[in-house]
This record gives structure tokens, C-alpha cells and sequence, in this order.
């Protein structure tokens, strides 16, 4: 994991040409994680890589995965954080 700076995610999951971010928020109810879209990457015609958010019925599972990760990574986050920010002994 990364040390996130402004707007920056604080973790990037991939598969393949699919990605997905995570971000961390400070609210006044305590630390938030969210996610953006599911992005998938390709080279236009000029080679130059370009983002979109559709996908090919192949891609549909890899999508799905990719968020199943992304909760599962950010149940881990906040766990962390529980135990960060216990008073020194108790965690």
C-alpha cells in the first residue's frame, strides 16, 4: 500500500486490462473508504492508451472479482485502522 497524497487513491487493484481504486477519506464521522468505477484500459488506434468504463461480456466476471477484492482489501483497511487507533495495551 501506498502513502496516498490529495485525490489519490490509496490502493489500485488490477486484472488484466481492468482496474479499480480505492480511496480514503477523512469525514467528521471517522475514515471512509469508496471505490470508483471498474475502468478497463486499451490502445486506440494511434497506440495511445485510453480508459473506458464498458466492458465486453467476457470482462463482466473480471469486473465482479475485481470488486469482491476491493471489499474484502477494504474490510482489511478499516480493521487496521481499528487496531491503530486503540489506546497503546488494548489492541
Amino acid at each position: 500500500m501506498t502513502t496516498p497524497t490529495k485525490n489519490q487513491p490509496v490502493e489500485t487493484l488490477r486484472d488484466g486490462s481492468l482496474k479499480i481504486s480505492i480511496w480514503r477519506n477523512q469525514s467528521a464521522k471517522g475514515i471512509r473508504y469508496s471505490t470508483g468505477e471498474v475502468i478497463r484500459s486499451y490502445k486506440d488506434q494511434n497506440e495511445k492508451w485510453q480508459d473506458t468504463r464498458y466492458l465486453s461480456n467476457g470482462e463482466i466476471l473480471k469486473a465482479a472479482r475485481l470488486l469482491n477484492l476491493a471489499y474484502d482489501r477494504i474490510l482489511q483497511m478499516r480493521t487496521a485502522d481499528k487496531v491503530y487507533d486503540q489506546p497503546e495495551g488494548q489492541a
